[in-house]
């Protein structure tokens, strides 16, 4: 690709690229949210049309005016949001729109035979499961479902666009080992990231854009996270744990014998002790699915408990709700802002006055008042450096990232005396997980208590004072973030002691 450039009205979303992918090779386009990767792969794909510049595969220049028109050039792209029709099963979405026809009809037995060809040859497991349906499949089994798809449809050339974002940490590896055999056998891969560690863990080549520009490309043996960082966003990154005291303050949180039961029924915390003091981010870690995500419900008043007690400032809340909570002074970043963080439609004058529907300023006898809220919106859209600064601006027109800025500022202003943030970072690039780790720690040292849920371990390691592991309900061990490696970490996570053999849970995280 020469010359790439991309307009939407007066917006230059890329701006003169050139990329240059070899064959046999995984390239990565790295770049925070915004920086225009999805939309010069888009370019490539057939989905946007360029304003100029060339395109040439082997050597051929091209011209793509649909996602046809790329796949029958040996193109394929896996979108970061699946395109997978959930209610059909694994085999008619990997065939549709290309189904081989004997005698007129689908010839369902050929598309067996080529799509277990396939599965064979890169052993992907996604034969097994050709006559389930795509709803019941995991997320990692769909995303396989869609690279063999591609790979049906004769893509030489694969664009993935942000591939690990919704994985757990187990399935991020085997589908870094799934890119390596795909380039192995001759096929080119474009990864789309803004996850520096990935990048270079999988990439042989790296390109990092900028603001729609090209910033350069280097080879991944020959780079840092440091130097990429830079490249990113302009300036150095702080990357290392900043030195702090330890904390001395009184419990804000204690939470003794715990149990809570899922969507299902079944018991998913089993008799959790947490005590968090002022001053102190308790960090607890874990595959997602293992109660991490009904343990912070528990705690911020969206699901019942089963058994034990929650006291917050020393008061038994257990039995209160969330609005009784908010008001009580605990603060809530949850872990899927697009649906459970922000109201996509509304705009973000709207989405300030969530949580505060009932509180002066911004209520007056019973009336909004939105020229508080207004200002209120205009105020978290300057501190916390939302972009674009625009309180009329939809939620849905935001980067993840600046969603999440929002978020965190509209939960800090609260004021509260607890902040349980539930994977405050996912999906969020590297300037925006600074900026949002700096606040973090800023509430720390003003004494805030924090509870920080994340499956990324070097942000665990890097936010908390103590890390509690949880596995299948309970707590493994409560470790030293500045004792312990992230192979211990990996292995309590995966439901071992640190030592060795699987071991039993020590059920409570005590200061």
């Amino acid at each position: 690709m020469e010359g790439i450039t991309k307009r939407f009205g007066d917006v230059v979303a890329n701006d003169d690229v050139d990329l240059s992918l070899a064959k046999g090779s995984i390239h990565a386009l790295l770049g925070e949210n915004g920086s225009g990767k999805t939309t010069l792969m888009s370019v490539l794909y057939g989905l946007y049309e360029k304003n100029a510049g060339t395109i040439h595969i082997d050597g051929e220049p091209r011209t793509f005016d649909s996602p046809r028109d790329a796949m029958d050039a040996g193109v394929g792209m896996i979108h970061q949001h699946f395109q997978l029709v959930e209610t059909m099963t694994v085999l008619q979405n990997i065939i549709l729109g290309h189904e081989p026809s004997s005698n007129g009809l689908v010839d369902t037995a050929a598309a067996r035979e080529d799509i277990e060809e396939i599965c064979s040859r890169y052993d992907f497991s996604v034969d097994r499961v050709l006559d389930t349906k795509v709803q019941d499949l995991d997320l990692g089994a769909r995303q396989r479902v869609e690279i063999v798809k591609s790979l049906y449809r004769g893509a030489d050339i694969l664009i993935l666009d942000e591939p690990t974002a919704v994985l757990t940490p187990q399935e991020v590896e085997e589908l870094l080992d799934v890119m390596a055999e795909l380039a192995a056998a001759g096929h080119s891969l474009i990864f789309i990231t803004h996850k520096l560690g990935e990048a270079l863990d999988a990439a042989d080549e790296i390109t990092v854009l900028r603001d729609g520009q090209a910033i350069g490309t280097v080879d991944a043996g020959d780079t840092s996270e440091e130097e990429l960082a830079r490249m990113m966003v302009g300036r150095e990154v702080q990357f290392d744990r900043p030195p702090r005291d330890p904390p001395e303050g009184d419990p804000v949180l204690d939470v003794e014998g715990l149990h809570v039961r899922g969507s299902r029924g079944l018991e998913q915390v089993s008799g959790v002790d947490v005590s968090v003091r002022e001053g102190e981010i308790l960090g607890i870690a874990g595959v997602q699915g293992n109660g991490q995500t009904e343990l912070v419900e528990a705690l911020t008043g969206l699901r019942d408990v089963d058994a034990g007690s929650v006291r917050f400032n020393g008061k038994e809340i257990t039995d209160t709700n969330r609005r009784q909570r908010i008001d009580a002074g605990i603060a809530y970043i949850p872990e899927d802002r697009t649906t459970e963080g922000l109201v996509q439609d509304y705009t973000l004058v709207r989405n300030a006055l969530l949580g505060n529907q009932t509180v002066e300023p911004f209520v007056d006898n019973g009336m909004i008042d939105w020229e508080a809220v207004r200002g209120h919106a205009e105020e978290i859209i300057r501190e916390y450096d939302v972009q674009p600064p625009n309180e009329d601006a939809e939620a849905k027109s935001l980067s993840g990232g600046n969603q999440q800025k929002f978020i965190v500022g509209r939960e800090i202003k609260h004021d509260p005396d607890l902040m349980v943030a539930s994977h405050p970072t996912r999906g969020v690039d590297i300037g925006s997980i600074e900026f949002i780790h700096d606040r973090l720690l800023e509430l720390r040292e003003a004494g805030m208590g924090i509870v920080v849920v994340s499956s990324k371990l070097d942000e665990i390691q890097k936010l908390s004072d103590r890390i509690a592991v949880m596995y299948e309900g309970e707590f493994m061990d409560t470790v030293d973030p500045e004792a312990t490696t992230e192979e211990e970490l990996g292995m309590l996570m995966a439901g071992h002691d640190a030592d060795g053999p699987e071991g039993a849970p020590s059920g409570g995280v005590q200061s």
